[in-house]
C-alpha cells in the first residue's frame, strides 16, 4: 500500500483541487490577449480524450502484467512503469499547474503516464481479488454521472459552508494519509486506516464520500470558467483538474472494495 499512499498524497494537495482553485479561473490570472475562448463543450471533449489516454497507458501495463507467465514475472516486468507513471505523473501534473499555457502537451502527457500506474496498480490488486478492478470501475463511473446529475439538477448546490465543508475534510484526507506515510518510513506498523477491520472500511467509505462531493466543486470551477471567457488552453487544463479527482476517486474505491473482499 505504500505505493498507493505515496499517488494519493501526491495528487490531491487541493483548494479543494490545485488545478482547479479559484485563481485559476481568474481574468486577471491571464495578461495576454487570445482570440479563442475555452467553452464548456471543448472541456467536456478535452476531458474524454485525457481519459481515453489514461485507459491507453492502464492497458499497456495491465496486459504486461497478466501475459507474463506468472505473477511474480509480471510484477517484475510492470515494477519500474509503477515509478515512471507514478513520479512521471506527479511531475507533468506540477508543469501543468504552474505552466498553464502548456496544458494542451502536459495533460495529455500526464493522462498517459497516470494511465501506466493504474494499470500496474489495478493488475495487482486483480490478481489477489479477481472482478474487483471491474467493479472499482463501474462504481467510480456510477458516482461521477450521479453527482453530476445532482449538480446539473441543482439537488446539490455549491454553497460557501459546503465548499469550506469539502475542502477542510479533504485537507484532513491529506495529512491522514501523510502522517501514515511517515510513519511507514520509520518501520511503524499499519495505521488502522489500512486494516479492514470495521473502522478500517468506514474510514475508507467516508473518505471515497469526501473525494465524491470533490467532483461537485469540480463541475463548478469548469462551469465558472467556461462562462468567464479564458483562453482555449484552459480546456485542457480543467479536463486536467477533474481527471486528479476522479482518479483518486477510483483508488479510494479500489481500496475500499479491496478491503471489503478480504474480509471474506
Amino acid at each position: 500500500m505504500a505505493l498507493n499512499t505515496k499517488f494519493i498524497i501526491m495528487n490531491i494537495g487541493r483548494s479543494s483541487n490545485p488545478a482547479l482553485s479559484t485563481k485559476a479561473f481568474s481574468p486577471q490570472t491571464y495578461s495576454a490577449s487570445y482570440s479563442e475562448v475555452m467553452t464548456l463543450n471543448g472541456t467536456i471533449n478535452k476531458s474524454v480524450a485525457m481519459l481515453l489516454l489514461v485507459v491507453v497507458g492502464a492497458m499497456y501495463t495491465w496486459k504486461m502484467f497478466f501475459g507474463a507467465a506468472t505473477i511474480e514475472a509480471g510484477t517484475a516486468l510492470v515494477s519500474k512503469w509503477i515509478f515512471i507513471g507514478g513520479i512521471g505523473g506527479f511531475i507533468f501534473s506540477l508543469v501543468t499547474i504552474f505552466k498553464k499555457n502548456l496544458a494542451y502537451i502536459t495533460a495529455p502527457v500526464y493522462a498517459i503516464l497516470e494511465g501506466l500506474f493504474l494499470g500496474a496498480i489495478s493488475a495487482f490488486f486483480e490478481a489477489r481479488f479477481p472482478g474487483l478492478v471491474l467493479q472499482a470501475v463501474t462504481l467510480t463511473f456510477a458516482t461521477l454521472f450521479l453527482m453530476l446529475i445532482g449538480y446539473r439538477t441543482g439537488i446539490i448546490k455549491v454553497t460557501k459552508k459546503l465548499r469550506a465543508g469539502i475542502i477542510a475534510a479533504t485537507g484532513a484526507v491529506v495529512m491522514v494519509y501523510l502522517i501514515s506515510f511517515i510513519f511507514s518510513m520509520f518501520g511503524a506498523g499499519s495505521l488502522i486506516i489500512h486494516s479492514n477491520g470495521i473502522l478500517g472500511i468506514g474510514i475508507s467509505l467516508i473518505i471515497v464520500i469526501i473525494a465524491a462531493l470533490n467532483l461537485v466543486l469540480d463541475f463548478e470551477f469548469i462551469a465558472k470558467g467556461s462562462q468567464a471567457g479564458l483562453p482555449k488552453y484552459m480546456e485542457w487544463y480543467a479536463a486536467f483538474g477533474l481527471m486528479l479527482t476522479l482518479v483518486w476517486l477510483y483508488i479510494e474505491i479500489l481500496r475500499l472494495l479491496s478491503k471489503l473482499a478480504s474480509r471474506d
